[in-house]
């Protein structure tokens, strides 16, 4: 991604390798750059180790080069190369008063 074009409010995705299920509605996922595991709910019957899946979350901080992306199931601070841009943030229109 070009520096600067994920901002906060950004809607992102994260490709991750699932590693194996924890239990029945949970499995364990290696997130490129984050260096930890980390496990995400999931109740796809049928997932398998080495798989690739598609996390999608909320950009809540912006630093030079990581982001930190949030969530239902996130809250992990990861390189900007890793993420993908699903839905670019657009603030609401302010209204401007009007005179009376």
């Amino acid at each position: 991604m070009a520096k600067g074009s994920i901002k906060v409010g950004d809607e992102v995705a994260i490709t991750a390798t699932v590693r194996k299920r924890v239990t029945e509605d949970r499995i364990s996922v290696l997130i490129p750059s984050y260096h930890q595991p980390h496990s995400i709910v999931d109740t796809t019957p049928h997932i398998s180790s080495g798989q690739q899946i598609e996390i999608v979350g909320e950009v809540t901080h912006v630093d030079e080069d990581t982001v930190t992306v949030g969530g239902k199931d996130l809250g992990i601070t990861v390189k900007t190369n890793t993420v993908r841009l699903v839905t670019s943030h657009v603030p609401p229109k302010r209204k401007a008063p009007s005179a009376n």
